[in-house]
């Protein structure tokens, strides 16, 4: 479902924020936006600067998209597919096992040298870890 959304990612912000640009286009005055929030005027001022400035509360932003017959869409919007991350994720997790194994067989000379090996044990170990992916968020 989150693909669907990817071309939104370019869409660019408002210099001045979503609100005074809808307001602005709807011919609306800060005063009448005021006055259909119940506020003063210069909160609406301090509202759309709040949105400018990414410093606002969805409450207040949704109060305000409420009142500009708007509403709000609140997503958090990867920006790469979850699983390609969570494969990525494990891959990496299962390099610094292997790395750990590997060094202790060196030291007792034990070192396994095939490269294509070594990449089956590190994809297996991944798959290994993504039957429990919480585990792959323990280490940085």
């Amino acid at each position: 479902k989150l693909a669907a959304l990817r071309p939104f990612l370019s869409t660019l912000h408002p210099e001045r924020g979503w609100l005074r640009a809808i307001r602005q286009a709807l011919g609306m005055t800060t005063a009448q936006l005021a006055k259909r929030l119940d506020v003063s005027q210069p909160r609406i001022v301090e509202i759309e600067k709040g949105e400018a400035d990414r410093t606002i509360t969805l409450k207040s932003l949704e109060r305000a998209a409420e009142a500009l017959g708007c509403r709000v869409v609140y997503v958090l919007l990867p920006e790469r597919p979850l699983a390609e991350r969570l494969d990525r994720r494990a891959l990496e997790a299962a390099e610094r096992q292997l790395v750990a194994v590997e060094h202790t067989m060196s030291l007792e000379d034990q070192a396994v040298g095939n490269k294509k090996l070594r990449g089956k044990a590190r994809r297996h170990l991944a798959n290994k870890l993504l039957r429990r992916p919480a585990r792959l968020w323990d280490s940085p």
